[in-house]
C-alpha cells in the first residue's frame, strides 16, 4: 500500500512525540506540526481507518505495528540525514529542514548507500 508523504509526517511526529512525552494526543500533534485541530482530526481519522494508529477512549494515540514500521523508517532516515548534513558543516536549522525534504523521496538504494557511508565515517572517527 502506498502511503502519502503527509501521512508519513504524521506517523513520524507521533513517534517523536511518544519518545519525548511518553503519551500522544491530537493536540500534541497540532502543537508539533502547527496544523489546525480540524486538519489533525481528519488526518488521525484516516490513519485510524487505514490501520496505522489506534486511539483509546481518552484520546491517546498509539502506533500499530504497520504505523510503527513506517514511522521508524522515516525517522531513521531523518536522523541520519540531519546528522550527516550537520557533520558536513550545514547549520542545524537548515540540516533539519533539508532532512525533512529528502527523507520521503530518497530511494531505498540511495539511503542504504548513505547509511553505509555514514557508518564508515563513524568508524573512522572512532579510531581517532
Amino acid at each position: 500500500m502506498e502511503i502519502h508523504e503527509s501521512a508519513e509526517d504524521y506517523l513520524e511526529a507521533i513517534l517523536k512525540l511518544k519518545e519525548s512525552k511518553g503519551q500522544v494526543r491530537s493536540i500534541d500533534i497540532v502543537n508539533e506540526l502547527g496544523y489546525t485541530k480540524p486538519s489533525i482530526s481528519i488526518a488521525m481519522k484516516h490513519l485510524r481507518e487505514n490501520g496505522y494508529i489506534t486511539m483509546d477512549n481518552e484520546g491517546y494515540i498509539t502506533l500499530t505495528d504497520s504505523g510503527m514500521a513506517i514511522a521508524s523508517r522515516i525517522y531513521e532516515r531523518h536522523k541520519l540525514l540531519r546528522n550527516l548534513l550537520e557533520r558536513l558543516g550545514v547549520n542545524p536549522k537548515t540540516a533539519e529542514a533539508d532532512a525533512c525534504k529528502v527523507e520521503h523521496d530518497l530511494s531505498t538504494e540511495s539511503f542504504d548507500k548513505i547509511r553505509e557511508y555514514a557508518a564508515r565515517l563513524s568508524d573512522r572517527s572512532d579510531d581517532t
